[in-house]
């Protein structure tokens, strides 16, 4: 599950990582200014947390939404005093309040923050120009075949999509508040039966005879409130399907993806969780308890963002270690090397700026050289700055065999939010099927779809198909489907969001005519 919605990419920019307690800060008018310049206030305040952002990625206009938001993580507000609006109601925004994310009072200088917000608008351009194709997406693939399900729950909120091994069909998740619906399709993709959830699923995931299902809480949206869980599924007895069974996971601050791995060495599989969360969250990892249960959790890193997780031995000695993605300000991928005994050792692998809207990692072998690539997507635009940015889209890090990584391969894609690299043709080498969830509809709606098709040396030919801005696509999973032994494809449309400035169309008619899953099958067999 790759659904972000973080709303705020922008927020952890000069963010006051060395804040004092909240008892030991100052009156704004008590702190002297620093005699610092714009930019030295922009570097000291911004570097400290994340990759720097300079002023000439964003037009003024991006600036003017974003500095306020930037504000009032240094205790800065229009008001003189922090609003209560910051705060959601309930638990989450208790949880908030509980970290201190907006400070009760200013942490620098008002003639500091004037300072910096000048910098900022001062060298920021009117308007950046989106970024256009220097060549036409080729329309048209040569070995899919495109259909939809009969069954389609609209408008499409498409939450998950899973395809089950041997002929068993689709699984595909609906997430409206308060009538989420897991669905169960047959090979035929014919409704077997729809399961009533009380929380959105967002993963599906088989071992054997155990099915557990991640739940992210109550909607998509953004929140801190406990509310996940990994739930167990059970036979429903004499009927057909499966019914809820028992929660094996508890109060996760909103999790968008799950890995599973023996990571103590002890039999039993594991789970990573990635807690995104929006203002807090968290990454840990839970020891399988042997009962279909787990552990009290171990915490690898305590912030929001963790977004996708691959349990995979990197360095080859006989210990499972983590790749993760973090999005949501300090971005990033990072390994998180086993030390045995249910320890870990961070490593920073890879670096990139708040304003990425990082999605999705994948690990292949593209040079074949016995050593894991990093494919990287990054495209999130559902934040303060919705600009399409020349920097969207799809990289391949190579792995230098001593996990060092340098950018090799990028593919523009605007709002790109997967990539599945799979050998789609068969014909030995890997190819990447990936979506957008923001493309540009105006000028190119076949983004919402790629097929890159490897002619070798990391060199790809794309394509896409005519029906591709049927649906919004958010959800993507690949899988032999119908048991020939190719590899098919199936996309999720989430269409509550409509494009914004959409003078298409598009929008308002997906909302009655959106399907909710597609099916690409693969003919090459």
């Amino acid at each position: 599950m790759t659904l972000r919605f973080s709303f705020c990419v922008m927020l952890y920019v000069f963010a006051a990582c060395t804040a004092k307690k909240q008892n030991e800060k100052p009156e704004i008018e008590d702190i002297p200014a620093s005699g610092l310049s714009g930019k030295e206030l922009s570097i000291a305040h911004c570097s400290r947390c994340h990759g720097y952002v300079n002023p000439e990625l964003l037009p003024k206009s991006s600036w003017q939404e974003v500095l306020p938001a930037m504000g009032h993580r240094m205790g800065i507000y229009s008001s003189g005093s922090r609003p209560d609006s910051l705060f959601d109601g309930g638990t989450s925004g208790a949880r908030v309040r509980e970290a201190d994310i907006f400070p009760e009072k200013p942490i620098l200088a008002r003639e500091d923050w004037i300072q910096l917000v000048n910098y900022y608008l001062d060298n920021a351009p009117d308007t950046i120009p989106p970024p256009l194709r220097k060549s036409p997406i080729r329309i048209g693939l040569k070995h899919f075949k495109y259909k939809e399900i009969a069954v389609s729950h609209r408008p499409a909120l498409t939450s998950l999509v899973k395809i089950l091994p041997n002929r068993r069909g689709i699984v595909y998740g609906d997430g409206k508040s308060g009538r989420n619906l897991l669905t169960f399709l047959d090979a035929d993709l014919r409704e077997n039966y729809s399961l009533p959830l009380q929380s959105t699923p967002v993963q599906f995931y088989e071992k054997d005879s155990a099915i557990y299902l991640t739940t992210v809480g109550k909607g998509v949206f953004p929140t801190d409130a406990a509310e996940g869980t990994l739930q167990r599924l059970t036979k429903n007895g004499a009927a057909p399907g499966y019914q809820p069974g028992a929660v094996a996971i508890q109060y996760l601050r909103r999790p968008v993806s799950m890995a599973y791995g023996d990571l103590n060495q002890d039999g039993l599989d594991d789970v990573v969780a990635c807690e995104f969360g929006n203002q807090t969250g968290q990454l840990a990892w839970y020891p399988s308890n042997g009962r279909g249960g787990y552990d009290n959790k171990r915490i690898l890193r305590e912030k929001p963002g963790a977004i996708t997780a691959i349990v995979k031995d990197a360095n080859r000695d006989g210990l499972l270690d983590i790749y993760v993605l973090m999005a949501q300000g300090d971005e990033g991928v990072f390994l998180y090397e086993n030390q045995g005994k249910g320890t870990f050792r961070e490593k920073r692998l890879l670096s990139f700026l708040p304003l990425n809207g990082s999605q999705y990692i994948e690990l292949a072998d593209f040079n074949k050289d016995g050593f894991d690539d990093i494919v990287y997507v990054c495209g999130d635009n559902a934040d303060k700055t919705p600009i399409q940015k020349n920097y969207h889209g799809i990289y391949i890090y190579l792995n230098d065999g001593k996990s060092n990584f340098t950018q090799s391969y990028f593919y523009p894609l605007n709002g790109a939010y997967k990539a599945m690299v799979r050998d789609y043709d068969l014909d030995g080498d890997l190819d990447i099927a990936a979506i957008s969830f923001f493309p540009d509809y105006l000028r190119y709606p076949e983004e919402s779809f790629i097929y890159l098709q490897n002619k070798g040396n990391l060199k790809f030919d794309d394509y896409s198909f005519p029906e591709a801005a049927k649906g919004r696509w958010v959800v993507m999973d690949a899988g032999d489907l119908d048991a020939d032994g190719d590899v098919d494809l199936v996309l999720g449309s989430f269409v509550y969001f409509l494009p914004q400035g959409d003078t298409t169309g598009l929008g308002k008619k997906w909302l009655s005519t959106s399907p909710s899953v597609i099916v690409l099958e693969n003919t090459i067999r």
